[in-house]
């Protein structure tokens, strides 16, 4: 039979003489179904181009196999990074993603919440806003049972698992680089420092400085927007100091990429006189003309490592008293921008 000219899980049984009850369990992978069976339900199912009813398998499992990502900006790498590296994890477990943005709004945070819940995902995956300092979005959706996983940024909220990378640590080094090459007066072009990551990188830039006896000098330290035309107001800025810079670590490549192009314009050789080291290995650092030092966040494995903690708790019969906090290790790619070590054999 056929519901408004739909082909039915009625019509392969009947195709195949077998009940409709073996169709079904065989189209949801039932173990106990042989894969013989299985081969021939989804090769009659393709001939006859029948289409599961997701809502009804959702109603029956209790899980829709759709899940939330939250970013604040889509059109970043790091992000769509993570994005696919969740997708590559989940797709074979049947799962499909609802991608949302923020553009850094707490207000559109929640809004956004509140319809992926409302369209019964199974769980959100999300990196927090600037702007957020709430949480009750936060507890919502664990009262209704969903996992929530944080990545990149997060909030400390029981119950949520997270899944970052060692800010502070990478902070550290990259500050240490700068160090070992000879540079004494290092700046810092700091994020939000409201936002913990960033916070955790001023730390770990602060902590470098003090360890290898340097003083750390506020004036060095320059909040800014993750952009090029950031940057390059805050070269500008630390030039009109008396006792100006030999090195920038910045909390973000956009900025670095900034600071080199009005380091360019008023004459300064890098890395020769002046050493940078950007954050997050964007493509674009690798691929100029001079290549940019920079931490790599690993995003792709963030995302498959955030899927797998999602995996866990949604398979578990504890389901959400699973909370991991997974902290992955930063890596420092060095390159032309801060690598005096490459000039000297330039010119040698």
């Amino acid at each position: 039979m056929k519901e408004n000219g739909k082909v039915t899980i009625y019509d392969i049984s009947k195709k195949l003489n077998i009940s409709a009850a073996t169709v079904s369990r065989a189209l949801n992978n039932n173990p106990k179904i042989s894969k013989k069976t299985r081969d021939l339900v989804f090769a009659a199912a393709k001939e006859m181009n029948y289409k599961q009813n997701r809502l009804a398998q959702a109603l029956k499992s209790g899980k829709s196999k759709n899940v939330g990502i939250i970013v604040p900006y889509i059109n970043r790498n790091f992000f769509s990074s993570i994005i696919r590296g969740i997708e590559e994890e989940l797709g074979p477990h049947g799962y499909h993603v609802i991608i949302c943005q923020t553009h850094e709004q707490m207000e559109t945070e929640v809004e956004q919440i509140n319809t992926l819940l409302n369209t019964q995902v199974d769980g959100i995956f999300m990196s927090i806003s600037k702007s957020t300092t709430k949480t009750d979005h936060f507890k919502k959706v664990l009262d209704e049972g969903k996992s929530l996983i944080f990545f990149d940024r997060k909030l400390d909220v029981p119950g949520v698992s997270s899944v970052v990378i060692d800010d502070f640590k990478a902070g550290y080094l990259a500050t240490e680089h700068l160090i070992s090459q000879g540079c004494k007066n290092i700046a810092h072009f700091a994020g939000d420092l409201n936002l913990e990551i960033y916070k955790n990188r001023y730390e770990g830039y602060i902590k470098a400085l003090k360890d290898h006896g340097f003083q750390p000098n506020p004036d060095y330290v320059v909040t800014t927007l993750s952009s090029v035309e950031s940057g390059a107001a805050a070269v500008s800025k630390i030039w009109e100091l008396n006792e100006k810079p030999d090195a920038i670590f910045s909390a973000s490549d956009y900025t670095a990429l900034g600071a080199i192009q009005e380091l360019k314009r008023i004459g300064i050789r890098i890395p020769e006189d002046f050493c940078i080291s950007g954050f997050s290995n964007e493509p674009f650092t690798k691929y100029m003309e001079m290549p940019i030092t920079s931490v790599d966040q690993t995003p792709l494995r963030m995302g498959k490592i955030a899927a797998q903690v999602f995996l866990e708790q949604v398979d578990s019969p504890q389901k959400l008293t699973i909370e991991k906090k997974v902290v992955l290790a930063p890596e420092l790619m060095v390159r032309n921008s801060s690598d005096r070590s490459l000039h000297k054999l330039a010119i040698h």
